[in-house]
């Protein structure tokens, strides 16, 4: 063999309890699996490489079901806020925003609109217009050796109808529908694994339900998901989760919920209403899942807060209209006193966002600032031209800590890796889990936890050989010590590694070795298994 880790207490992805065991692996793949205690003349195995696992766990890789490393993981084949987390796959494509498919205007413009989450990818070649194109550039990146970890990828709904039809905020046509259909049945073809939406991102909030269930048809059809970041997290979050679901069921479409917290002081206290729902769901048969990162504030881009119909049109068209007095005034009616679509229909607390990262260097002391009101968040709109990424404090820890326990539970990141400033969750929430939420806090078992980063996701993204410590699957793996592993990223340092975890492993490649990041780029791009 190549490699044995002896002695590892393996906590195997299942959920069941963690067994003693050397763990074998060759050509990639987990070749064998010997339990101490093994029945007499079943040999331990031997190999060239063997690590000593005593008083350490080792699990599968986990999976980050909400990642924005779009661009990150062809720009950085380090990408060490991920690897050094044990994230061995991240699913990109979120939130109805990304790159492909596209067009020569759909890109130019796709990059303008997620500057703040990906930069505007003017140091790259984004030479791709396909899905299929896009996936193969992953596989090949850095010279083709690849890239820093696994990724899945999602159709973007938003970006499917600017393809289609521009930023107008009106219903589709047929003809439009039909394009809309083939753009997502071809990605779907092409490897995606399903289609994502950001339903308070412009344009793909201006979709009515008819349309989104219409897309969601040729999602079922080929077997993925629907993964929506819905219509509100504020006020009507429970009504904007329950339009998911009903939506989801009509279509015949399996549903995984974005980042699916309750936020601001209308939904304190509230998870357990969100779980009934879910919970009634799936009595009926709903084929439902959900995840989530360990902490209270959100993360987004200063733009996103602003009413939709300011956004109509594209950048371009929501600059002008900030650099007009009356219309700003309008805008600033419907953020203070409305409570506009984009901040979830509450009015913003201008204290609770805080400023994450700023395109233009001139503006970087705002970075760690909260807003003291519109007049300054215009003027930083207009002078970052809408780059602007920002924390958002609008969370309760109750909710987390109960939507966590969810037997449909998965986590996610929802890492939004630019900015000097960003959120902590980018480069912490695995090991945040793992340390303060089952070693410190007991909210989850060690195993339960386990189950939840590992193989709950890989039974959504239907991957038949990862998620589970088992013969013959992926040797995507973690090796961590249970007593301090921990998150490094904190708000006042974001971009700390976390402590506590030797070794990760991508298809029996050394990716982080004794806590550090290898030259390894072992990822590649995850196609879609087809419907059986």
């Amino acid at each position: 063999m190549e490699l044995v880790f002896r002695d590892a207490d393996v906590v195997d992805g299942s959920g069941g309890p963690s067994y003693r065991a050397d763990v074998a692996v060759d050509g990639g793949r987990i070749a064998a699996i010997v339990k101490e205690g093994a029945a007499a003349g079943c040999q331990r195995p031997s190999a060239r490489r063997v690590v000593d696992a005593e008083g350490l766990v080792l699990s599968p890789g986990f999976v980050d079901m909400h990642a924005h490393s779009d661009l990150a993981l062809l720009r950085d084949p380090d990408h060490s806020a991920k690897a050094a987390q044990g994230v061995t796959l991240e699913v990109l494509g979120q939130d109805g925003l990304s790159y492909a498919p596209v067009d020569d205007r759909t890109l130019a413009e796709v990059r303008r609109a997620i500057t703040g989450w990906n930069g505007d990818g003017s140091d790259l070649d984004l030479d791709w217009r396909t899905v299929g194109a896009y996936l193969d550039r992953l596989d090949h990146a850095h010279g083709g050796r690849g890239i820093a970890v696994n990724a899945a990828y999602l159709i973007p709904q938003g970006t499917v109808r600017m393809y289609a039809m521009g930023w107008e905020n009106r219903p589709a046509t047929d003809s439009e529908l039909n394009r809309m259909r083939q753009l997502v049945a071809e990605g779907l073809e092409q490897g995606a694994v399903g289609m994502s939406s950001g339903l308070t991102y412009t344009p793909g909030m201006y979709a009515p339900d008819s349309e989104l269930t219409e897309l969601c048809r040729v999602v079922a059809r080929y077997g993925g998901y629907y993964c929506p970041h819905h219509r509100s997290y504020g006020a009507g979050a429970l009504q904007a989760y329950e339009e998911m679901v009903a939506l989801t069921r009509e279509a015949g479409c399996a549903l995984h919920l974005a980042h699916a917290t309750m936020n601001f002081g209308v939904n304190e206290g509230r998870a357990p209403e969100l779980l009934a729902l879910l919970d009634e769901a799936l009595a009926g048969g709903a084929d439902i899942s959900l995840d989530t990162y360990p902490y209270t504030p959100g993360s987004t881009t200063l733009l996103a807060v602003l009413p939709s119909w300011a956004s109509e049109g594209g950048p371009e068209a929501v600059l002008t209209r900030l650099g007009d007095a009356e219309t700003a005034e309008r805008i600033r009616h419907h953020l203070e006193e409305v409570g506009s679509d984009g901040c979830h229909g509450v009015p913003v607390d201008w204290n609770t966002i805080e400023v994450a990262g700023v395109t233009d260097p001139r503006l970087t002391e705002l970075v760690g600032r909260r807003l003291d009101g519109w007049t300054t968040a215009r003027r930083l709109l207009l002078d970052d031209r809408l780059g602007t990424t920002i924390l958002q404090h609008v969370g309760h820890e109750e909710n987390v800590r109960t939507i966590m326990r969810h037997r449909v539970h998965t986590g996610g990141s929802d890492g939004i890796l630019q900015g000097l400033k960003p959120h902590p969750r980018a480069y912490g929430t695995f090991p945040h889990y793992l340390g303060r939420y089952v070693r410190e806090l007991g909210v989850l078992s060690l195993e339960e936890c386990v189950a939840h980063l590992t193989s709950r996701p890989a039974a959504r993204l239907r991957l038949p050989d990862r998620g589970l410590i088992r013969e013959g699957y992926a040797a995507d793996l973690v090796l961590f010590d249970p007593e301090t592993v921990a998150a490094g990223a904190t708000y006042a340092s974001p971009r700390t590694l976390p402590r506590g975890i030797p070794h990760v492993l991508i298809a029996g490649a050394f990716v982080m070795e004794d806590g550090h990041r290898t030259d390894a780029l072992a990822g590649r791009a995850i196609r879609r298994t087809p419907a059986r």
